[in-house]
């Protein structure tokens, strides 16, 4: 594993080999704000710095992997109309735990790329809005880092007298995992409910109070300050064709060091995990989650010969989503795996298109009727069904992740539910673990 081992911590993480990285003193020594400074005395065109990002390759980290600087060209930049940043820092997905680490321990490369981001598209306002339960550290570290960025000069009206306007604000949102789409995001950050919004129009020509809006993840804005200083050539090598750069690997789950491990994308699904110590006690991998609660299930023998990239995932079925990466070895009962799942998305539902308010619900009740030994095999059929009349039948990408998991555990592991029906709610797993120790 020693060919991995010069390989993290290149660029989100590059800050935690000093004491106390999240300081701006720590952040200064591995180049931090020379970007940004170099910005405000040059005075680039707004089209190059857009130019630089989407050479680089850069795409979104928060799930939907859209191209980062392609999504920062749709701004209206020559408009005289307020246009604000908003950074997604709601981490809700259920395996994902790497965009709460920046913001306990490199804050200010976010705050360096939101500031990057506004000047890219002539936005002069940013709000950056966290999930609520991220009170504890994440938030006081992030407010103390953008304390330090004011109190330099960094931020705010008329930065170093360049006539330039940047400040940024947080928002600390109630808990919803609705709220990590991102016009459910804009409707929380106006009071309002979070729900979806039809699109078009597109949050870049009607967002945030109704004026033009980029979105990014927390992962993407902080990426972009080590990509413009190292150069966008040196973050397309990293990676493979059409996944450059490095992510953050949230690895949980049946592993014998759960980490946050940032790598380069491409990196086989085996060395990943061999860096994770390995399946917990030496146990068979089973199955793994390789992007987050919301993308499809493979199998364990597929996940050991598939690399963690778009591509790759995609032909296997699944996707790289947020790299919440989720191991499960040979005693995990699949439709036990599945009742938690569609549970979560039945209680998060945030209830406004009908296939997803009441088809989340069914789902959840036919699998816990499996459970209890009072299914039919015919109601498989009748799971994929339901689960199929959800998936592309929403305003938001909410019903396609609830109907994905249902639609991946049965494809793989049917015969789990089918036995569980014909043996009265018994677990496979748990009667071949039985059968082996007596």
């Amino acid at each position: 594993m020693s060919q991995w081992a010069d390989k993290q911590n290149l660029l989100l993480f590059e800050a935690l080999k000093y004491d106390q990285p999240w300081t701006l003193d720590s952040y200064r020594k591995i180049g931090g704000y020379e970007v940004w400074e170099k910005m405000l005395a040059e005075k680039p065109t707004r089209e190059s710095v857009i130019d630089a990002v989407k050479g680089s390759g850069l795409r979104g980290r928060g799930g939907a992997a859209f191209p980062t600087g392609m999504k920062w060209s749709f701004m209206p930049r020559n408009s005289p109309v307020q246009k604000y940043l908003v950074c997604n820092s709601d981490e809700s997905e259920p395996g994902t735990c790497h965009d709460r680490d920046i913001l306990r321990y490199t804050p200010h490369a976010l705050i360096e790329g939101l500031a990057i981001g506004g000047y890219a598209t002539n936005s002069t306002v940013a709000y950056n809005y966290i999930r609520g339960e991220f009170l504890g550290e994440p938030v006081p570290r992030f407010e103390a880092a953008l304390k330090e960025a004011y109190a330099a000069g960094l931020l705010g009206r008329n930065i170093k007298g360049t006539g330039i306007d940047f400040d940024i604000y947080t928002f600390v949102g109630a808990g919803a995992y609705i709220c990590g789409e991102e016009t459910a995001m804009l409707d929380s950050l106006e009071g309002k409910p979070g729900k979806p919004r039809f699109k078009p129009p597109f949050p870049a020509n009607f967002g945030l109070y109704g004026a033009p809006t980029t979105i990014n993840n927390t992962q993407s804005f902080a990426s972009v300050p080590a990509i413009l200083r190292k150069g966008p050539e040196w973050f397309v090598q990293l990676g493979p064709k059409n996944a450059a750069g490095t992510v953050i690997f949230s690895v949980s789950g049946h592993v014998e060091k759960p980490a946050n491990l940032e790598l380069p994308l491409g990196i086989p699904f085996k060395d990943l995990l061999d860096l994770c110590g390995g399946v917990k006690g030496g146990a068979k991998l089973k199955a793994v989650i390789p992007g987050g609660l919301s993308v499809p299930v493979v199998p364990g023998d597929v996940m050991l010969k598939t690399n963690m990239d778009y591509d790759s995932l995609k032909a296997v079925g699944s996707a790289i989503g947020s790299a919440g990466v989720i191991v499960m070895d040979e005693t995990t009962c699949m439709v036990r795996v599945l009742e938690r799942i569609t549970r979560f998305y039945k209680s998060e539902s945030c209830g406004q298109c009908t296939p997803c308010r009441e088809g989340t619900g069914w789902m959840n009740r036919l699998v816990k009727r499996i459970l209890a030994g009072d299914a039919r095999r015919e109601e498989l059929g009748l799971l994929l069904d339901v689960a199929g009349r959800i998936e592309g039948h929403t305003i938001c990408g909410f019903g396609d992740a609830s109907a994905w998991p249902v639609q991946s555990a049965l494809k793989h592991f049917r015969h789990e539910f089918e036995y569980m029906i014909d043996h009265g709610g018994r677990s496979m797993v748990s009667d071949q673990l039985g059968a082996k120790a007596a």
